[in-house]
């Protein structure tokens, strides 16, 4: 909440002082202020969340293409010997059994690398709903606080019930990231 919010608020509170058929207004009004700030908190949260899952996730897609590097050269190696006529073929076919091994185990180590990195991306498309409802309900719960503040310069209550029922909606929309599995 800016300075020029909080200075608003101290306004209205002293012009309540003066007419207290405003109380419920301003009483709503710093509930949603509460709830704004609960919304914003859990979407930067869920933000911050998301990048670092997406980091790891393209740190894991790039040891997964290290692995893939060294299984192509393994198995290069491995061709490259199958086709040379060697003086010992019992050696050689030693050294071209350890490099066909290691190409497989890369490979097998391959499945991991990639199960975790779709994790991961999974994890954060997640993150990223999660944020999109906390963001979308703070956004409504903004709307529903000027609205309802409107009430404070026209004295007109139908400004403080279409706040009241903006911010229900605020509310719904950003307990929604709660709820995404």
């Amino acid at each position: 909440m800016s300075k020029q919010e909080v200075h608003e608020l101290h306004e209205q509170a002293h012009e309540v002082a003066h007419n207290p058929q405003l109380l419920p207004v301003t009483i709503t009004m710093s509930v949603l202020a509460v709830f704004i700030a609960v919304s914003s908190l859990f979407g930067h949260r869920a933000t911050t969340d998301e990048l670092l899952n997406q980091t790891k996730a393209t740190d894991q897609w790039a040891y997964y293409q290290a692995k893939n590097i060294r299984r192509h050269s393994d198995e290069q190696i491995a061709d490259l010997l199958n086709m040379v006529d060697m003086k010992d073929k019992t050696e050689g076919q030693k050294i071209i059994d350890k490099y066909t091994k290691e190409a497989e185990r890369y490979k097998d180590e391959q499945k991991d690398i990639e199960s975790e990195a779709k994790k991961l991306e999974d994890e954060a498309n997640l993150l990223q709903r999660k944020s999109d409802k906390f963001d979308f309900g703070e956004i409504i719960l903004e709307a529903a606080l000027v609205i309802t503040s409107m009430t404070l310069l026209t004295k007109w209550r139908i400004f403080w019930f279409t706040g009241m029922i903006l911010g229900l909606a605020g509310v719904i929309m950003a307990s929604m990231g709660f709820f995404l599995h």
